[in-house]
């Protein structure tokens, strides 16, 4: 992710913003061209991007609910945007607890769709590929008694996010009963829509034998090695092999793991470099803790390059967190092999396997 500038008065303004703090101005999110644009009324309901003036636009419906600020393209006729249109079910927003977390579930979607449009992933939707396009289910959980409690997962294209997932408090309990160091909403989209593109780019595209050598045999029952799991935990070694514990599962979560792994850290190295940070110890007299952010992570040369800028940095961020009393921001340790699987990823993601 990274920053974006208001055209009328050249305040710094952020993803999800939906006016200028200092000059007022609407603003919405351009997917074509990736650029968040101040807007000037061009009447019936249409806005002029001060960012391309000459492609009038309307807004995503979605933002009648507060939960969209893009515009859909120009001259289209969707009533939704890009991101939005992979929408199947949303919960009964006239339940304000809905809302609010339907609200924050967009939040986390729009950021996941931020990024693969950054790498010109395919998208595809339900509507144009009933079998395998991409829709995003938000299931409220059933009263109780009225049925099993709804679970986060993929299936042929289908993502499903349990919207209690948006609760604070009922996520950090999960996180908790799971083992879990780690666990947010954004992680959620980034992981399972992994699954969806190891369908898309590995499956059906003639990379399975490729994708195996890195990751192990996909053939290999995934109902008992998820019952293996959950029976006996990950192995005493997995820190040497796996980005996760619950990647130990099976290779398709161990690509997905790795897969929302590699989309948590190049989105993060883009805003770094948005702000400039670079990390230069005093103590580190060989260099060894420092790096310059100074080229861009989705379009890096190799996940080497990418790696080189993470590692220095999130030690100072871990060390930043500490510093205040909280957890490791980024609570993970990428071992040789979850490089080499990075790696995999990279080459994936830019055309390159």
């Amino acid at each position: 992710m990274k920053l974006f500038q208001c055209q009328s008065c050249g305040n710094i303004v952020y993803f999800e913003n939906r006016t200028c703090g200092r000059c007022g101005h609407r603003l919405a999110y351009l997917p074509e061209t990736g650029t968040l644009s101040a807007l000037q009324p061009a009447g019936n309901d249409t806005w002029s991007p001060l960012a391309a003036p000459q492609r009038p636009s309307f807004f995503c419906t979605n933002a009648a609910h507060d939960a969209c600020n893009w515009l859909v393209p120009p001259g289209s006729t969707d009533a939704f945007c890009v991101a939005c249109r992979h929408n199947g079910t949303v919960p009964d927003l006239t339940e304000e607890k809905n809302l609010t977390r339907w609200r924050d579930m967009e939040l986390a979607k729009h950021r996941l769709f931020y990024a693969l449009m950054r790498w010109n992933l395919p998208l595809t939707t339900r509507a144009d590929d009933p079998e395998h396009g991409l829709v995003f289910n938000f299931l409220a959980e059933p009263p109780p008694g009225g049925g099993p409690k709804v679970m986060t997962g993929h299936e042929n294209g289908v993502i499903t996010i349990a919207l209690i997932e948006a609760d604070d408090a009922e996520r950090a309990k999960r996180r908790s009963q799971m083992g879990e160091p780690y666990r947010t909403l954004l992680g959620h989209f980034r992981h399972e829509v992994g699954h969806h593109y190891w369908d898309l780019l590995v499956r059906d595209a003639g990379k399975l034998e490729a994708c195996r050598a890195i990751f192990g045999d996909d053939s290999q029952d995934y109902g008992e090695a998820l019952k293996r799991h959950y029976e006996n935990g990950a192995p005493s070694d997995w820190q040497e092999h796996f980005v996760s514990s619950y990647a130990t599962t099976h290779p398709w979560e161990d690509f997905a793991e790795t897969w929302a792994h590699y989309l948590h850290i190049v989105d993060t190295l883009e805003m770094a470099s948005a702000f400039g940070m670079q990390v230069q110890p005093l103590l580190d007299a060989r260099g060894d803790f420092a790096t310059r952010i100074d080229f861009d992570p989705y379009a890096a040369a190799s996940a080497q390059q990418v790696i080189d800028a993470w590692l220095p940095f999130v030690f100072a961020m871990n060390s930043v967190s500490r510093a205040m009393g909280e957890r490791d921001l980024y609570p993970f340790v990428l071992a040789p092999d979850v490089m080499k699987k990075l790696g995999f990823i990279h080459d994936l993601v830019h055309g390159q396997v």
